[in-house]
């Protein structure tokens, strides 16, 4: 087998008891949801009140629903960065001591959804800031009273990025998503 994309940390050793105690009649919804929503960056999976009734759906804590979500979350992660089979994601799981059944759950979610996860991740911006528009000028002095036969190129690039988290305007065009190095085009 190769190396282990799931480190057994200690908070993930916790998170490990926690999710082999979670009811499997559930787990697989819930695995399902947050494979849907991983890729979203600023957003969270679940909404305070969802996460009030999960706390009473599986009997946990603030804090311990907090880790295994998270944890669930950074092993599909993990299977997204190493784009792994279904079978190798659930033999890795159960390495960590994850209850088979839970281990099946991660298998088959993935099996539906992860091609598809890949791909969002894949078409995500990782930048926030985005290039938008290009223009540029070239000017050619030819001569000059003191030299006949100079040739002096000079190039102005004029680079449109808008960012992708603050949404600025920009202060000479006032287009929104539209921030200028230089000068507007």
């Amino acid at each position: 087998m190769a190396a282990s994309v799931v480190p057994e940390t200690d908070s993930i050793r916790r998170a490990v008891l926690l999710l082999n105690a979670v009811d499997p009649g559930r787990f697989p919804r819930l695995l399902s949801r947050l494979l849907q929503r991983l890729h979203l960056k600023a957003e969270t999976s679940f909404s305070e009140e969802e996460e009030e009734k999960l706390q009473i759906a599986f009997s946990l804590e603030k804090q311990d629903l907090h880790l295994v979500l998270e944890a669930i979350s950074f092993i599909l992660e993990q299977a997204v960065y190493h784009n792994l089979k279904p079978a190798s994601l659930q033999q890795q799981l159960q390495s960590i001591h994850l209850d088979q059944d839970k281990a099946e759950a991660f298998a088959n979610a993935w099996a539906a959804g992860g091609q598809e996860t890949i791909e969002k991740f894949r078409q995500r911006v990782l930048t926030p800031q985005k290039l938008e528009t290009i223009g540029w000028q070239l000017n050619l002095q030819m001569s000059a009273s003191t030299q006949a036969k100079l040739k002096s190129p000079r190039a102005v690039l004029e680079l449109g990025v808008s960012n992708e988290d603050s949404k600025m305007l920009c202060k000479n065009c006032m287009r929104s998503e539209h921030k200028v190095l230089g000068a507007c085009l």
